[in-house]
């Protein structure tokens, strides 16, 4: 398991953040903080985010191996992926899962390219976008429909319904539609939401229950965010007077 430790809480502190990247069997370091941190956030990642099933290229089982221990160091991208993480948690939105399986398959591959020791005969720079032909995003887009209510909506699953890497889905996918998988899948759900409030035969907590929301607060906020409407307010307008 791969554990980073970051100070983040906003864009401006995100772009400065101080990170630590603990590959498996570091040893345990003492760090002194001499100034208070607004906030620390923990990243792990388990071994399967470095497979080939995953990144798409296969590194062999030394992968984790060549991660090297870092202290204090800045990296843009990882923390962008830990400010989104952040985001996410603060404010739930209805592609939260896929957006966290896809920051931690592109957390995986950021590490792989820039923060380990495998040599360029590795071919990292396979790390890179793969087509989506029109029969691939086909049955990925219909999957995603037969799924929206309580479905298995994965990137891993996704990833194999396309029958490509987690990594490289991923970036076709937002290549092919211009949206990232959690955006639109996202955007189906609230979609969705409106079609089974109009119908009005089902409550609103059993909507956010069937689309995957963790609390009917979360399902509001979600969807007023979507729609600039809570759910019962959009209900209302569609009731007969």
């Amino acid at each position: 398991m791969t554990r980073l430790i970051g100070g983040v809480v906003d864009r401006t502190i995100a772009e400065r953040g101080t990170i630590w990247l603990s590959p498996p069997g570091s040893k345990e370091v003492l760090v002194d903080i001499a100034a208070p941190l607004p906030q620390m956030l923990h990243m792990y990642l388990p071994a399967r985010q470095f497979s080939a099933e995953s990144l798409g290229i296969d590194v062999g089982d030394s992968a984790l191996e060549s991660l090297r221990y870092q202290r204090s160091f800045q990296d843009p991208l990882v923390a962008e992926i830990a400010f989104a993480i952040v985001s996410e948690m603060r404010t739930q939105t209805a592609g939260g899962r896929l957006l966290a399986e896809t920051l931690a398959v592109s957390l995986a591959a950021r590490l792989m390219h820039s923060h380990s020791g495998l040599s360029p005969e590795k071919d990292l720079k396979q790390l890179s976008h793969q087509g989506l032909d029109r029969r691939r995003l086909t049955r990925v887009r219909e999957y995603i429909d037969a799924n929206l209510e309580g479905g298995n909506l994965t990137i891993a699953r996704l990833a194999k319904v396309a029958s490509l890497s987690r990594f490289h889905f991923a970036r076709a996918f937002k290549a092919a539609v211009g949206q990232s998988p959690h955006q639109y899948v996202r955007g189906h759900r609230l979609e969705h939401a409106k079609v089974l409030l109009r119908r009005g035969d089902q409550s609103l907590l059993d909507i956010a229950v069937a689309l995957n929301f963790s609390s009917q607060a979360n399902f509001t906020r979600a969807f007023r965010k979507g729609t600039g409407m809570t759910p019962g307010q959009y209900r209302h307008s569609f009731a007969p007077h």
